[in-house]
């Protein structure tokens, strides 16, 4: 009952279309020139990304954890909400996408039944949101409107999953009271997004969230490792460091106020500096489990990784001073991380696969 590897790569590629289609739009977005299909999508980088992203990547890599045919639908919705927004069908995207979060909030609550502990239910409320933020978009509201709902999809998710590779050494039972005391904040700060202490308690729980993952998180023991076991442990604790960055930023601001520097600096903390530093991390890992290729660590790993973070540093510089040049160097540097980071893993699943050859014929 579950897809074989080569039947999950369209699925894969359905997400790359919307990483390729959202970054284009974001870079318009910042005044760079490109063909006239990315700047029919400006409004709808969000969304591309997040949703049509993230949320199939993490949908598929779902589906495939828990060998279910009928959990591939989740990414699949996604994936064809993406076409969707391509072909100029938004309205039909939108409740696409809140099929694709019904789907995986339902595989979800299944490994949640298989076995109850913290991360199943952190993965839970992480797929809750990712369905409410959509149902929400998908009735009207703006997309600054729903972003907190999907940011809490993936810092959920990642959290989640970061608890599940911890279960070696479980986190003290404080550390868990802690634990969920920062959820029913985040859930709290959500559900009164339409007010200023409600985005300023979404905030200070995140900001929390990042320094309890730094505190509980194997990755401080394993950064002293050696090759993989290390570029892992960077990614993770240069994307904690941008979580607490991003939350510091909207707290100070006094919430999440659309059009402001504020916004777009805390948002490009978390969902490039932070998500995107996961990805990158967990993608030798991902990747092999989901498609059955190997990925051999490589030092140039790291490539892609540093100018990710060189790319928000150098956006939230030109946040911080009203730069638009900064901006615009950040925006394009990122788009060229993201690249780098394609053609690496890209790389690396070729060297892995002739290498498997050559053992083969040997």
């Amino acid at each position: 009952m579950n897809l074989q590897p080569r039947q999950r790569a369209p699925l894969l590629v359905l997400g790359f279309v919307a990483l390729v289609a959202g970054t284009g739009a974001g870079l318009v977005r910042m005044g760079w020139e490109l063909p006239t299909p990315f700047a029919m999508l400006v409004a709808l980088h969000g969304p591309l990304m997040i949703s049509g992203f993230f949320g199939t990547v993490i949908a598929l890599e779902r589906a495939v954890a828990l060998g279910r045919l009928w959990a591939y639908a989740a990414p699949l919705a996604a994936g064809l909400a993406t076409l969707a927004l391509l072909a100029g069908l938004e309205p039909a995207a939108r409740w696409l996408y809140v099929g694709g979060g019904a789907v995986l909030l339902a595989a979800t609550l299944v490994i949640l039944r298989q076995q109850v502990a913290l991360f199943t239910l952190t993965l839970a409320i992480g797929a809750a949101a990712w369905l409410a933020g959509s149902l929400l978009w998908a009735m009207g509201l703006a997309v600054h409107e729903v972003v907190p709902w999907w940011i809490a999809f993936l810092v959920l998710t990642i959290a989640g999953e970061r608890l599940e590779l911890s279960r070696l050494r479980p986190p003290s039972p404080v550390a868990v009271r802690v634990f969920g005391a920062l959820l029913a904040a985040c859930l709290a700060g959500l559900a009164a997004g339409g007010s200023a202490w409600g985005g300023q308690l979404f905030a200070a729980s995140l900001l929390a969230l990042a320094l309890w993952l730094v505190r509980q998180d194997v990755a401080r023991r394993t950064v002293h490792g050696k090759a993989l076991t290390r570029f892992i442990a960077v990614a993770l604790l240069a994307g904690y460091a941008w979580l607490a960055v991003g939350a510091a930023v909207a707290l100070v601001a006094g919430g999440l106020a659309p059009g402001t520097r504020a916004y777009d600096a805390a948002l490009h903390a978390w969902l490039v500096g932070f998500v995107f530093s996961m990805v990158f991390g967990h993608a030798p890992i991902i990747f092999p489990a989901v498609l059955r290729v190997q990925l051999p660590y490589a030092p140039v790993f790291y490539l892609p990784l540093a100018l990710l973070h060189a790319s928000v540093a150098i956006r939230l510089a030109g946040d911080a001073l009203a730069d638009t040049t900064l901006l615009r160097a950040g925006g394009a540097a990122t788009a060229v991380a993201l690249a780098a980071f394609i053609v690496t893993m890209a790389t690396a699943a070729l060297r892995g696969t002739l290498a498997n050859r050559r053992r083969r014929s040997s």
